[in-house]
Order: structure tokens, then C-alpha cells, then sequence
């Protein structure tokens, strides 16, 4: 059997997902917070708390991968944290599908010791890459991850997001040459029914 395949459709998948966004890693405020791209909204979506957990990181390499088979991309990558779990849930979901993606991470500084290195993985440029992302707001952390990526040597064809905000991120990656792909919109987080408290 190929552990890759869901005993559900990727309908079935998504929708899954989607529930367990909503249950685990949505909240709202009146109040508001302070988003990792230094803006405030009433919308707060924690991503970890789903791709951190066993069937939330399954749902995530299934789905993702899915969306990059058959492209020629030979790795996927991102900046640390968001992207730590879904970079190792895709390159897991590879192997098993026998469309093999090593995992990359992108470290927000240079490590300090040793090498000095920005990235951290097996890869080597110039192989072709996708960023991955769990929430894009601005697009800053993806951006970034881009970047870093590119000066290395990568060849990075496509930008994937769980969660598209759509606050920008997508203008940002579109002036590099990438159309964001994303599982989910805030509107589609906002009309799922709520869990009641």
C-alpha cells in the first residue's frame, strides 16, 4: 500500500484540514494582535499548533505534495519556524511517493559557529526548489526564505502557503516572479463554522 494515499479524496483532505485550522489554530480578538509582519488584526492563526500535530502534518505533506508532483522540483525549503514542519512532511510524503523532495531550512541568521551556513539540508543548487510557508501575511518570512535561496544557487520555481491572508503576500511574490499557491484563505478559515468555546 502507498502510504502517500489517503483513504479520502483530496477534498476529503482539505476539508479535514481546514477543520482542524479552525479548531486549533484560529483565534479572535476584539482586542486584536500583533502579527509576525508587525501588523494588527482581529484574526490570529497560530499554524503550529496543526502542522506540529501527527494528523495535521500528514494532511499538510499530502495536500502540498500533491500540488508539486510532476513539476521537476527536486527539494522544498523555507525559513525557520513556520516552514520546519511542512518541509519535512512534503520531503517524508516524497519518498514515500517515490518522487523524492529533500528538505531545506533557511535559517533568520547565520549560524554562529562552524560553517557559517544560511541553509541547512541535504539539496545543492542549483536544484529546483519550492518555498513553503505556513501563513503568509506580507510575505516577508517568504520573501526571505526566497532570497536566501537564490543567492545560494537555487533555481526556486513556486511559492506554496497553507494559510494566504491575502494582505499582500501575494503582490510581493508576484514582483519576484512567483504566483503563491495556497491550500486556504483567511475567507475560507472565517467561513467554517466555528468551534463553540
Amino acid at each position: 500500500m502507498n502510504l502517500t494515499q489517503a483513504t479520502t479524496s483530496p477534498a476529503a483532505d482539505a476539508a479535514r484540514l481546514l477543520e482542524l485550522i479552525t479548531l486549533h489554530s484560529y483565534r479572535f480578538s476584539e482586542e486584536g494582535f500583533t502579527l509576525s509582519s508587525g501588523k494588527h488584526s482581529n484574526h490570529y492563526v497560530d499554524l503550529k499548533k496543526t502542522t506540529l500535530s501527527a494528523e495535521g502534518a500528514a494532511l499538510c505533506g499530502r495536500l502540498l505534495f500533491s500540488r508539486l508532483q510532476g513539476r521537476g522540483i527536486l527539494a522544498v525549503g523555507g525559513l525557520t519556524l513556520g516552514a520546519d514542519p511542512l518541509v519535512s512532511a512534503v520531503a517524508l510524503t516524497s519518498h514515500l511517493g517515490r518522487e523524492p523532495m529533500d528538505a531545506i531550512i533557511v535559517r533568520k541568521a547565520a549560524k554562529g559557529h562552524g560553517t557559517g551556513r544560511w541553509i541547512e539540508g541535504p539539496a545543492t543548487p542549483p536544484m529546483r526548489i519550492a518555498v513553503l510557508d505556513d501563513v503568509v501575511t506580507t510575505g516577508k518570512s517568504t520573501l526571505e526564505a526566497v532570497e536566501r535561496l537564490r543567492e545560494a544557487g537555487f533555481e526556486v520555481v513556486a511559492a506554496l502557503a497553507v494559510v494566504d491572508r491575502d494582505e499582500g503576500g501575494r503582490e510581493g511574490l508576484a514582483a519576484q516572479g512567483l504566483a503563491l499557491e495556497a491550500l486556504f484563505t483567511m475567507d475560507d478559515i472565517l467561513a467554517h463554522p466555528q468551534p463553540k468555546p
